[in-house]
């Protein structure tokens, strides 16, 4: 599969290594593509991965994901062209508590589908950190990936991108529940810094037999 990834930072960089080395073509877009950082994640890539524009990012991939600040989000999603029918993975925490007020009155997902209303919008991949991102394992359990999401087929395409990497996937829904997950998020920024428990720590979602 040809994926574009908007950005290569820790998130992006990260999904981006794994999905190359399990066979999908990658291609980054970056600001500046010929950073020494960029560099080193491409050499371990095995050649599946190459660096761009945004622009050729997100033309190039049959699912986009987006990983850059949210502060970027508003300036860089209406710059893309048309992402018709395209899979947006949408990977963004806002900066912001998770509740609706008057100046967030939706969650950071549903506000990345205004902008991209053409896509087929995907919230997944925002509610752990990186680490966790290149190994999900903990022990013999895998961490738990929530994905929320209005097209099913799209959502299909996620979980399964999700469960390559060695997550457990769960739908969590309609995209309108985004801000459940953006809440996950920052429970878990709290406990790894607030309360001091570090960032190797992850959800697991546990069912009875």
């Amino acid at each position: 599969m040809k994926i574009g990834i908007l950005g290569a930072g820790n998130v992006g960089g990260t999904l981006g290594e794994r999905w190359a080395k399990q066979g999908h073509q990658i291609l980054f877009g970056v600001r500046n593509r010929t950073a020494i950082d960029l560099q080193v994640r491409l050499d371990r890539t095995g050649g599946n991965a190459q660096a761009g524009s945004m622009t050729e990012a997100a033309e190039f991939g049959e699912v986009v994901v987006l990983t850059v600040p949210w502060g970027a989000v508003e300036e860089l999603l209406p710059s893309l062209g048309n992402l018709e029918g395209k899979i947006l993975l949408d990977c963004t925490n806002p900066n912001f508590t998770g509740e609706p007020s008057q100046y967030h009155p939706i969650s950071g997902g549903e506000r990345v589908a205004e902008l991209v209303p053409t896509a087929k919008v995907v919230k997944i991949f925002n509610t752990t950190g990186w680490e966790n991102m290149a190994d999900p394992q903990y022990g013999s359990e895998a961490i738990t990936m929530f994905y929320a999401g209005d097209d099913d087929a799209a959502k299909a395409v996620a979980a399964t991108l999700a469960a390559e990497l060695g997550f457990d996937p769960v739908d969590a829904g309609s995209l309108s529940n985004s801000g459940l997950l953006e809440a996950i998020a920052q429970l878990w920024g709290k406990l790894a810094y607030a309360q001091k428990l570090g960032r190797g720590i992850a959800f697991k979602l546990l069912k009875r037999p």
